[in-house]
């Protein structure tokens, strides 16, 4: 199989064409954020990749531009990140590794049109990886493997290659291949290309050479013997045994590209950006309520995959991303806001760089641009020129952890309801009412760390402290039942009746079992895990 020409790509014929918008998934410490900025590096959007270092080092990656973020040395929010590679828009979008922020993960992969699984050479697939990997089975999207740190100690690759179908289910085809591992790394061969490329110092530049016919003894020269014959070995069963490329079966997420490299060092990240560049897809069509909407239809439609509270503190401004399915995007122009019916401007429309941004005049599909929200957006919300069609809303969690927050200084009382309102409308946390007292706030969340970040925030963008005191309920479920609730027969003292922002009724239990007695006493009700399967019950059953 060989790549197609990279001078296809710049085509200005059909500017969606030319996108890429992907996201990065890995388990926590896989090296996902230095491999962004490595990204970002080959593709000449900064000078410098500044790595997360430890708590007394003063640099943080440029994609982590939230101050907990600096200060953790961990990403706990998607960041947009936009730049041109070989005659390419890239869309990168650097999503949390830590398990508490899965959701805001989970609901950025559905803006992507493919991702990048990063995986560590010792640790194999790791159990937050297998998490995203089924959101991106579930979605069908197009998923390259990156196998980082090959620099150190790690498993043979083809031991890696049996984990990926063994745990995560899907064939692997290595587009490059590891010669040594560690203190013995020499570099990788590229199976499509037949290019060897030499492994060095960070300090060295990187050499790189044809390999017409891997038995050349001058091969043998530079790898040494064994490794020589090694990857000789290794070729030929790849070759003979190995699963072939089938640019369908990627496109169908049922076969995974396989890349080798260590983004620390720099090293097999800009070979895997120009291949991906060839292999990935441009935006594809999106169902909606409507039907098919296609990135070449003439008009234009988004929808919001994310927002974001106080990126500017200078401004204490709010962000909802948005992004096109459809069309072309212009500056100025008025588009429905079809939840609401209503009509909008969009003025000052913005696109990202982390925490930069610059005003911009067009966009296509498959970018993602960034609009004032005056507190109208909510995530899965759709915009389009004109028409009511609607994208399918986006997957909500049921949170697991619980708090009761309050307010000790009267005088931020203001503050307060302002800072949750915002924070619960861009997904950080979830808010719950006490059905019989209206004043007293309970949060949700999907993550223990997402209460941190919360206090944190609360403090530093809205000057606010709050008092938080643990709950002991474990599960949320969205109630229908033909009865009131106070007819109910449930454990009063394991379940308590709250509601979300929305009305509906919730029980928060403590345990399974006081779940089950419920249902057992209560023939007739029915619990959801989250409010958008509430919402598709009663629309199936036209309630």
């Amino acid at each position: 199989m060989e790549l197609e020409p990279k001078q296809a790509l710049l085509d200005e014929g059909s500017r969606y064409a030319n996108r890429r918008t992907f996201a990065i998934i890995s388990h926590p410490d896989a090296g996902k954020t230095t491999m962004t900025e490595k990204l970002l590096l080959f593709g000449g959007a900064i000078r410098e990749a500044g790595a997360v270092k430890g708590r007394k080092a003063r640099r943080h990656a440029t994609s982590d531009w939230m101050e907990i973020e600096k200060q953790r040395g961990i990403s706990v929010t998607s960041t947009v990140l936009q730049f041109d590679y070989m005659g390419c828009r890239l869309n990168l979008l650097d999503t949390p590794g830590h398990e508490d922020f899965s959701e805001d993960t989970y609901r950025t992969l559905a803006a992507a049109d493919s991702a990048v699984m990063l995986i560590d050479a010792a640790k194999g697939v790791e159990p937050q990886t297998i998490k995203l990997f089924e959101v991106c089975r579930m979605r069908g999207i197009p998923i390259f493997t990156f196998i980082n740190k090959l620099d150190r100690h790690g498993k043979d690759p083809f031991e890696l290659m049996e984990e990926i179908e063994r745990v995560l289910g899907i064939r692997s085809c290595p587009v490059t291949w590891p010669i040594g591992m560690g203190p013995d790394f020499q570099g990788i061969y590229h199976r499509m290309e037949g290019r060897f490329e030499r492994f060095t110092s960070r300090t060295e530049e990187m050499t790189s050479v044809q390999v017409p016919d891997l038995n050349d003894p001058a091969l043998a020269e530079v790898l040494g013997e064994a490794l020589w014959q090694k990857l000789k070995d290794d070729i030929e069963l790849l070759d003979v045994a190995g699963d072939p490329f089938d640019a369908d079966l990627v496109r169908q997420g049922k076969l995974t590209p396989m890349y080798f490299g260590s983004a620390i060092a720099n090293f097999g990240v800009a070979s895997f950006l120009e291949s991906f560049i060839q292999l990935a897809p441009a935006p594809g069509p999106r169902e909606t309520n409507a039907g098919v909407v296609r990135p070449d239809d003439p008009v234009f439609t988004g929808f919001v995959f994310k927002i974001q509270a106080n990126m500017n503190p200078a401004h204490r401004d709010r962000v909802a991303f948005v992004r096109i399915c459809s069309g072309k995007f212009a500056r100025g122009m008025t588009v429905t806001h079809v939840r609401t019916g209503k009509r909008l401007a969009l003025t000052q429309p913005q696109q990202f760089f982390g925490q930069e941004r610059e005003t911009v005049d067009e966009a296509y599909a498959g970018d993602i641009i960034g609009i004032h929200d005056p507190g109208l957006f909510r995530i899965g919300d759709t915009l389009a020129e004109r028409g009511t069609l609607e994208f399918p809303p986006l997957p909500s969690f049921s949170p697991e952890h619980f708090a009761r927050v309050s307010v000790p200084n009267a005088m931020k009382y203001k503050q307060f309801h302002k800072g949750i309102a915002e924070l619960s409308e861009e997904g950080a946390v979830q808010v719950f009412r006490q059905a019989n007292r209206t004043e007293d706030l309970i949060l949700g969340a999907v993550g223990q760390l997402q209460f941190d970040v919360f206090v944190y925030r609360m403090k530093h963008e809205y000057g606010v402290d709050v008092e938080m005191i643990r709950l002991p309920y474990q599960f949320a479920r969205w109630l229908a039942s033909d009865e009131p609730v106070e007819h109910l027969q449930f454990d009063r003292y394991a379940t308590l009746v709250v509601r979300d922002r929305d009305g509906r009724t919730v029980l928060l239990f403590q345990t399974e079992f006081a779940m089950q007695w419920l249902l057992d006493k209560n023939p007739n009700v029915r619990l959801h895990k989250t409010s958008f399967e509430l919402d598709a019950a009663q629309e199936r059953s036209g309630e």
